[in-house]
């Protein structure tokens, strides 16, 4: 039986890039390769600087980003340019991208704009473009396939920004923190901030929750520049494999929920529907059916996570009319998945891809995408389509 490697990010003080990169390197991640990768980001004089360091008598590993300073802004289009020249492996820039692509899709709703209207301020800085590459670089390092994240601490407080004084946890924190465990400390210190947010969500994949079951290899402490009273400003991790097939990354729990309608009009079934996908269901479909003295009638299903039941539920009945949801508990043999981002000739198209351990089995370009690309260069969506899947064959085969 394969195994799998894990991660398991335990945020006992909060999370940011540097932490999180501090805490891989003290795991076993090397140094030398996660600066050689930096380089290919193209930012003249970009390095890093680790050195150990105690939080509340803990060792763990600082980090330091150098690099000359800068005071342009950066936007969304100009971050994936350079995630996409610098050369990194596949699967670390399809983690960078999707973490830059959680940012902008947060503070874009922030600031009510569209994503690609996003100018990056604080994220789009160099110490945050190293921190998440270089996090990218250093689970690569780690050969580390599956990313499970702890339930967040958040402290309430102000602080300075390029837009003014926002009060903690930051907006664009809570816009990624979405449907995420989140659990309030005593404190007014910033403990997780949008770049360490945006790598949670985005290599967990939204998997939160307590420690997996894995065979323990490596642990790994990373330290915030702070020394807090009220706790260790520190991340940890736990580096470990897990047969195919057990814990968590193979089979993960999920909830059937569902009624049966048979007075709605098929154009509201279809909007009780997406009020299921808007409230966090995974899946939902309508099947037809055939109810008591005959009626035709039809069974709305949505599929969900065990913490997104009730607003699932609640959707379900806000919309439909229904006097009752059914609940079926169920577990889902889930693909590793990653998002790649494709040039097709200048216009960027986001990839699906799954994986089953290591075999790439499913690549699907993002429609959405696809459709904007052939509006722009004016052909035919099914072309850009066909081009986005070959460029995206040939990266993953290469």
């Amino acid at each position: 039986m394969s195994t799998r490697r894990l991660l398991y990010i335990d945020a006992i003080g909060g999370l940011a890039g540097d932490m999180l990169l501090g805490a891989l390197l003290d795991a076993g991640a090397a140094l030398d390769t996660v600066r050689a990768g930096l380089r290919g980001l193209g930012i003249d004089g970009l390095d890093l600087a680790a050195t150990a360091t105690e939080r509340h008598g803990l060792a763990a590993a600082s980090v330091r980003v150098i690099a000359a300073p800068e005071h342009g802004h950066r936007s969304w289009a100009d971050v994936r340019g350079i995630v996409d020249r610098a050369g990194l492996p596949a699967r670390a820039r399809a983690r960078a991208q999707e973490t830059f692509r959680r940012l902008a899709h947060a503070e874009g709703r922030v600031h009510r704009r569209a994503p690609e209207e996003v100018e990056f301020h604080e994220v789009g800085a160099v110490d945050a473009l190293a921190d998440v590459c270089g996090v990218a670089l250093a689970l690569e390092a780690l050969e580390v396939e599956r990313v499970i994240c702890s339930p967040l601490p958040i402290a309430r407080g102000l602080v300075s920004a390029t837009h003014g004084v926002l009060p903690l946890p930051a907006p664009a924190t809570l816009e990624l923190l979405r449907g995420a465990p989140l659990y309030g400390v005593d404190g007014d210190a910033e403990l997780v901030t949008p770049t360490g947010a945006a790598l949670a969500v985005a290599l967990a994949e939204d998997r939160f929750g307590v420690v997996p079951a894995l065979t323990l290899e490596a642990v790994g402490y990373g330290a915030g520049d702070r020394e807090l009273a009220e706790r260790p400003n520190l991340v940890r991790v736990l580096l470990g494999t897990a047969a195919d097939g057990e814990g968590p990354d193979a089979r993960r729990p999920a909830v059937l929920v569902e009624c049966t309608l048979d007075d709605l009009s098929g154009e509201l079934i279809a909007d009780a529907a997406a009020a299921c996908w808007a409230a966090g269901a995974l899946d939902a479909w309508v099947a037809p059916v055939q109810m008591k003295k005959g009626r035709p009638g039809v069974v709305l299903t949505a599929v969900a996570r065990p913490d997104r039941e009730r607003e699932v539920a609640e959707a379900m009945l806000r919309h439909t009319t229904t006097l009752g949801v059914r609940i079926l508990p169920v577990l889902r043999w889930e693909l590793q998945r990653e998002r790649h981002t494709i040039s097709v000739d200048g216009e960027p198209v986001t990839v699906k891809v799954g994986r089953l351990g290591r075999e790439v089995v499913n690549i699907a370009p993002e429609h959405d995408d696809v459709a904007r690309a052939a509006a722009a260069l004016r052909r035919p969506a099914k072309a850009v389509w066909a081009q986005a899947w070959s460029a995206a064959e040939r990266e993953l085969s290469g």
